[in-house]
């Protein structure tokens, strides 16, 4: 991205093209921000404006290929709106809530959302394991960068729908992530991890992605701990009626 001009490179436009359409005016403006305003304010590390379309802006949209229309998402760790903030730019039809602790970072996607004009975007402060029960329970959980992914799995899954999808992007490393974390996804509800490809017909490095579909509910261990030790409480009272033992 060279002088005044934020539109993207001659070698990424037919693909930005056929994944934004007629909001790639809208991307453009976003690429702005990020470009400018994501660097000044520390989203964003000063060498990665130079590949806001390939790095961030595309490998995120590609996702949408896994999103049925009219879902609802919920995109966790957002940060400078990755993923959540370029799919609600490229797909109108979801309902996008970006969930994101940091004040600095709340602000700065808020900012972007009302300038950009994006009603089909919440932005929620809170730490994604504090969101669950407060948000309803989402179609399709995203997040991007943000933890290994057996923390992720318990922290995205219990914000989808049972059925619905958590949608991790994941670098080279994937295959290695869902080997070393299988066996943690499922004790937190979910089920076999799938790699899948998205953008692989446009461009020059595809977007990887682990998709885990939550089967079934899993309590909180701190539930689950706290039923065990008042059944034990309640097995150790002596039952009404009985006679103390003889000492």
């Amino acid at each position: 991205m060279t002088g005044s001009s934020f539109s993207p490179p001659p070698h990424l436009a037919q693909a930005a093209t056929a994944i934004f359409g007629e909001r790639l005016a809208l991307a453009t403006e976003y690429a702005q921000r990020l470009a400018t305003d994501g660097v000044v304010r520390g989203l964003i590390g000063p060498r990665e404006a130079e590949r806001i379309w390939d790095r961030h802006l595309l490998n995120c949209a590609a996702l949408g290929e896994l999103i049925e229309s009219d879902a609802s998402v919920v995109d966790v760790g957002s940060g400078a709106g990755l993923p959540g903030l370029v799919l609600a730019v490229a797909r109108p039809d979801l309902s996008v809530t970006l969930v994101e602790p940091l004040a600095r970072r709340t602000a700065f996607l808020s900012e972007v959302v009302s300038d950009l004009g994006l009603d089909n975007v919440t932005v929620a402060r809170v730490r994604a394991e504090d969101a669950v029960g407060t948000l309803p329970a989402a179609d399709v959980v995203t997040a991007r960068a943000v933890a290994p992914l057996d923390r992720l799995a318990a922290w995205c899954l219990p914000l989808a729908r049972v059925g619905g999808r958590v949608l991790a992007l994941k670098g080279a490393t994937a295959a290695d992530e869902v080997e070393a974390h299988r066996e943690a996804i499922a004790r937190v509800g979910g089920g076999e991890p799938v790699i899948r490809v998205c953008g692989a017909d446009l461009l020059p490095e595809p977007t990887t992605v682990v998709e885990v579909v939550r089967e079934r509910e899993v309590l909180p261990a701190s539930t689950k701990s706290g039923s065990k030790k008042a059944g034990s409480a309640r097995s150790a009272r002596p039952r009404s009626g009985s006679r103390a033992p003889r000492r």
